[in-house]
């Protein structure tokens, strides 16, 4: 376990309500709680423009989504804070998403290009030869 400091703050009464009641509902301790609001704090500081540190440039994606879905969202976010004990924000969730199904992309086109390719229907159908006893009939001698 890693080595750790006390640290104290006098808030207002309405922070501080307001901070008991997510902790409740997420089911941290103060402690967890305020360690995940300061590391959540820093993250994001980091990678925003004017930030301590960009590592690389980012572009932003905007959208919208019906609020259905977006409860559904919500409610995952909640669900795997409580079981993981680390507060999953939706950016991270929609980044994970998208780079799983880029990865499974990448992964099928690879394998697309791995393997032979077969000729086309039409070039395999006009290669095989028609019986000559069949009663094939040219459309231009049709009348």
């Amino acid at each position: 376990m890693a080595t750790t400091k006390n640290l104290c703050a006098q808030i207002p009464i309405d922070l501080h309500e307001r901070v008991s009641e997510e902790r409740e509902r997420l089911g941290q301790t103060t402690s967890e709680y305020i360690v995940n609001l300061i590391q959540d704090y820093y993250n994001m500081m980091e990678n925003q423009k004017g930030g301590i540190q960009m590592t690389e440039k980012g572009r932003t994606m905007a959208f919208q989504i019906p609020e259905e879905l977006f409860q559904r969202i919500k409610r995952h976010l909640e669900r795997e804070t409580l079981r993981s004990g680390k507060k999953l924000t939706q950016r991270d969730f929609v980044l994970n998403l998208i780079t799983q199904a880029l990865d499974e992309a990448d992964a099928e086109s690879a394998t697309e290009q791995d393997s032979p390719a077969e000729a086309p229907v039409e070039a395999r159908v006009a290669d095989a030869a028609t019986p000559a006893d069949t009663d094939t009939h040219d459309v231009e001698s049709a009348v």
